[in-house]
């Protein structure tokens, strides 16, 4: 498999699909530029060769055409970065993209408008009734797959070799992220540095597991993690279920949980999550106590009660120090450790000493030579928020391609380019 590493972009267009989908403020400013750092490597490796990059992206959810999912406000921020002044094409197919596409020179770069402003890149109908029958629903998406085709060679057609570096899109059978990668030979499509470092960090705390190895999965429904809760089971030796989560394991122990957030329907699986650990010898931990909250607020009345004994009218909105300790015993105590997940609603800044807690656990455990790998959105959050993102191993860009990986699934846009 060809590597970016040993391909010489000299005199070669590249087609580079990144993941700068930031966030942005009411002016459209970008507020978090952490995934446009991470894709600015693989842009000035091909840059420096001599080669010229044409970016693609997707920002945002749009339905069409949005001026607040437009890729020209990440633009100057891109520019800045990369240190070269970036072109941009006011869309990503059309006369104007070719044009600018072909009229790249040596060392230059040009940004394409969002991929996501055409149906086409997802593959997906839009614009149908809601009371569409199955019969329109059939015929609008054989049609949108017809018309992909076409806008994927559009695409292909621009570069002379395709490089993707965005592991966020990783999990999604896109035109971009894995369709356009059968336009090129296998000598001529490869993977970015960040895509190769995602991969390479997956795939070390899956299968290079040095013992005790503690996964932490946060979040507040099972029912959304449960995929991954199972494919655990079989790798881990400790695993901490924490969030949200907590309150339907409590539940379906016959705990008493006031209002906190719980998954009725998921009660017998919670009781078949704990059976399956036994079975298995896995070390599961849950929590024993909570900082509850008289309301879902920052501001709110709290207290701590066992996670058994919620009052009414109260709902836990993070772990007690009870719980900290246990878990932080657990994890410094660890070789390899997987963090997706906080242990409470980090976004209010009086719940967040639990998930605190955790990462600087982690990073004690790291800093004595274990391998920590952060991923998700929320952590990713977290251990940015409390500036404790050096003191981990890695820290992934991948939200839920990080989660499909760990299921165990294939990621197309990975095996569009390395075969499985």
């Amino acid at each position: 498999m060809q590597t970016i590493d040993s391909f010489n972009f000299a005199g070669k267009k590249a087609f580079v699909r990144v993941d700068f989908n930031v966030p942005l403020d009411g002016n459209y400013g970008v507020t978090d530029d952490t995934r446009i750092r991470a894709g600015i490597p693989t842009l000035r490796k091909i840059l420096s060769d001599g080669g010229s990059a044409i970016i693609a992206s997707h920002l945002g959810r749009p339905k069409g055409v949005a001026e607040k999912f437009s890729l020209k406000h990440v633009l100057a921020t891109v520019s800045e970065r990369l240190g070269v002044e970036v072109g941009f094409a006011g869309d990503c197919v059309g006369e104007e993209a070719k044009a600018k596409a072909s009229a790249l020179k040596p060392g230059e770069a040009l940004l394409l408008e969002n991929l996501r402003f055409h149906a086409e890149e997802e593959g997906k109908p839009r614009g149908l009734a809601d009371d569409a029958s199955e019969e329109e629903k059939s015929a609008a998406k054989k049609a949108v797959k017809e018309s992909q085709k076409a806008f994927t060679k559009i695409l292909a057609s621009y570069a002379d070799v395709y490089v993707n570096d965005a592991f966020g899109t990783a999990h999604r059978a896109h035109a971009s992220t894995a369709l356009i990668a059968d336009y090129f030979d296998a000598g001529h499509k490869m993977f970015g540095y960040l895509l190769e470092k995602e991969i390479k960090a997956v795939e070390k705390v899956l299968t290079d597991i040095h013992r005790p190895f503690t996964a932490i999965m946060g979040g507040s429904k099972v029912s959304s993690k449960i995929d991954i809760i199972e494919n655990l089971l079989g790798k881990v030796d400790n695993l901490i279920i924490t969030g949200g989560m907590t309150y339907t394991f409590a539940k379906a122990a016959g705990g008493r949980i006031g209002h906190s957030i719980c998954e009725d329907d998921k009660l017998e699986l919670a009781g078949e999550l704990v059976r399956k650990a036994r079975e298995k010898g896995v070390n599961l931990v849950l929590a024993v106590d909570a900082k509850i909250a008289d309301r879902f607020d920052n501001d709110a009345q709290t207290g701590y009660a066992d996670v058994n004994s919620i009052p009414d009218g109260w709902e836990g909105l993070d772990i007690g120090p009870k719980t900290e300790a246990i878990y932080a015993e657990v994890i410094r105590a660890s070789k390899t450790i997987l963090w997706n997940g906080p242990t409470g609603v980090f976004e209010f800044e009086n719940f967040t000493h639990g998930s605190r807690s955790v990462g600087e656990a982690i990073v004690e455990a790291t800093q004595k030579g274990a391998f920590s790998l952060v991923g998700g959105g929320d952590s990713v959050a977290c251990v940015n928020k409390f500036g404790l993102a050096g003191g981990v191993s890695y820290v992934s860009t991948g939200g839920g391609a990080l989660l499909e990986a760990i299921e165990g699934k294939t990621l197309p846009g990975i095996k569009a380019i390395r075969g499985f």
